[in-house]
């Protein structure tokens, strides 16, 4: 499970350093591709063998799961990260995340998500609020 927030830095390459939290799950393959809200989701190879098979079952007379799956595995680049923990972000994804240099790795569950730093905290403050008055209607049975 990804846990947490991190801040590393983008490099003049396009690499980031993985958490090191997160290096154990990701250090056979990883699966980088476009997530909701501009930033990138980052998957294991395993979870991401899941997503597919979910993807799989929607109907393909469906033009909106078409279209989102399209997008989804357009977008998508596997990746092995190096001895260093080191993954390179393609440029089509960084552009698609607006990614600057500073950046947050946050663990959302079954995946990371790479965001730009000012962007996730954008995000952060205009949630947070929302967040702190979730009912239980909301997320039955969970609070």
């Amino acid at each position: 499970m990804f846990l947490g927030t991190h801040s590393p830095r983008l490099d003049e390459k396009g690499r980031l350093i993985l958490p090191a939290k997160f290096r154990d799950e990701l250090s056979d393959g990883l699966v980088l591709t476009r997530g909701q809200e501009r930033c990138i989701y980052v998957f294991s190879q395993r979870e991401f063998e899941k997503i597919h098979e979910q993807m799989r079952e929607a109907p393909i007379s469906s033009r909106q799961a078409r279209d989102y799956i399209r997008v989804f595995l357009s977008g998508a680049s596997d990746e092995v990260p190096d001895k260093q923990g080191r993954v390179t972000i393609p440029p089509a994804l960084r552009t698609y995340a607006g990614l600057d240099r500073e950046l947050a790795v946050i663990g959302a569950g079954n995946r990371a998500e790479i965001w730009d730093a000012n962007a996730w905290n954008a995000y952060l403050e205009e949630k947070e609020t929302a967040f702190s008055e979730t009912d239980e209607d909301a997320l039955p049975g969970i609070i």
